[in-house]
């Protein structure tokens, strides 16, 4: 028996802490708002210890963005935690918008840059009267609300950073600003992660890092988005996939596969809390959950 086995073996009679967190986008027509709600719905079962609502620059989106958190915290027992970018907004609006969230009862942002308004790869331009980088948007949220702050991490660095001087500096002004936890961009290779937490260990940032897991739902969609966050798709990854274009049952069982594996060694490495962009779809997080142990009483029945 392998020595990661008897561990797992040892971690499943003695029931670890595992918690998981979930993304959702906010929908642009009403049938995508009935897929979100039904995924919504389901994974709610999980008992997440919260779920977060991405948001994007422009009036209508940060509106759908809203109106999908506060359905959330009106309608479920999960925690909602809205998205909150620098991008295309003074400082007055941006906080307009967090005490808004305070007064619905918010208690958890994601604190973000942003992409550039121009499209990723072009240069990022600060607002002339707004938040210049997400370490100034964690201060001018921490003033004011007591808020819980999430902000992001790059197993594999931001594209915009030259190097992992550059990487680690910004990540620490974010956490000298006030950040409580650090969710990272999705990746392939948990070696990367190890390898990040070593470098933050160094640098002496020491809030909890949750490992973002992205269950793959269309794999050629998933190395667009790769090529523009900078995540490497590992070549074994690749060839999983390969030839695999016309069977779509096939490529969710591989995706399954692929997903459970990762979140395994994770478990396996010590890492018991997770986040899951879900793409609005529950099947694959849902099933990656009940892998982990969630999701069911001790009876073994579903929770209500």
């Amino acid at each position: 028996m392998s020595e990661a086995h008897t561990r797992r073996r040892s971690r499943e009679k003695t029931g670890p802490d595992i918690t998981a967190s979930f993304e959702f986008f906010p929908p642009k027509s009403d049938k995508m708002a009935e897929t979100l709600w039904a995924t919504v719905q389901r994974l709610e079962a999980l008992k997440p210890s919260f779920v977060s609502v991405t948001y994007g620059a422009g009036g209508s989106t940060r509106e759908r963005t809203h109106r999908t958190v506060d359905r959330i915290l009106k309608e479920t027992g999960m925690l909602p935690a809205a998205h909150l970018t620098c991008v295309g907004a003074a400082k007055s609006e941006v906080d307009g918008i967090v005490q808004d969230y305070w007064d619905m009862g918010v208690r958890h942002l994601v604190a973000l840059r942003g992409d550039p308004l121009s499209g990723i790869g072009t240069p990022y331009e600060a607002h002339p009267e707004g938040y210049a980088y997400a370490a100034d948007l964690v201060a001018g949220v921490k003033k004011i609300g007591n808020f819980d702050v999430s902000v992001s991490g790059y197993p594999e660095r931001h594209p915009e950073s030259r190097d992992w001087s550059v990487e680690i500096d910004n990540l620490k002004r974010k956490v000298d600003a006030g950040a409580d936890r650090i969710i990272t961009q999705y990746f392939f290779d948990n070696d990367l992660f190890e390898q990040y937490l070593e470098h933050l260990g160094k640098a002496g940032i020491t809030i909890p890092v949750v490992p973002g897991i992205l269950p793959i739902q269309n794999f050629h969609q998933t190395v667009a988005f790769s090529r523009n966050c900078g995540t490497t798709i590992p070549d074994w990854l690749a060839r999983r996939f390969s030839g695999l274009d016309d069977d779509a049952e096939t490529r969710k069982l591989v995706g399954a596969g692929v997903a459970c594996e990762q979140v395994m060694d994770l478990v396996d490495r010590g890492i018991t809390d997770f986040h899951f962009y879900t793409m609005n779809r529950a099947d694959l997080t849902y099933a990656l959950c009940r892998q982990l142990g969630l999701g069911g009483d001790e009876n073994g029945q579903e929770a209500a």
